[in-house]
């Protein structure tokens, strides 16, 4: 087996342990979850939702809260938090990252993106690559 395919298959396992840390969300909407992943360990992990201490309900109506945290940003916090660093490190998530997203996947030294769903937005997809980080999409079949 090529070093390709087996980054290949190293990328769907975590994808679907990704997919899986998602049920962890309470939203509704959509359910996200995120894991950075460095020198083959999971260094962090986050899924959608309110901050610490607030209440577990993200949408309003079938709005989303606006203090709803995404995966990523879940994932990236937690990792501030702790005496890991991302520098160097590939992010794992269900969804493409929005902009606000990509702009903290930016500034935590994640050097490789690999995402399941595509969103109709792609201005945080752009704005990676224009970052000089290597994005993959990576399709995974429902069980």
């Amino acid at each position: 087996m090529t070093d390709k395919e087996k980054q290949h298959n190293l990328d769907l396992r975590y994808l679907r342990m990704a997919r899986i840390w998602s049920e962890n969300s309470y939203c509704e909407r959509r359910k996200v979850g995120a894991l950075i992943v460095k020198d083959k360990m999971i260094i962090s992990d986050g899924y959608n939702g309110t901050p610490s201490g607030f209440e577990n309900v993200c949408e309003e109506d079938g709005v989303t809260k606006p203090y709803v945290l995404h995966a990523e940003a879940n994932a990236i916090t937690k990792i501030a938090r702790s005496s890991n660093s991302s520098d160097g490190s590939t992010l794992y998530v269900t969804a493409s990252p929005c902009i606000e997203c990509a702009k903290l996947i930016i500034q935590a030294g994640i050097k490789r993106v690999v995402y399941s769903e595509k969103y109709r937005l792609e201005d945080g997809i752009e704005l990676l690559k224009r970052a000089g980080i290597d994005v993959v999409y990576q399709e995974i079949k429902s069980n």
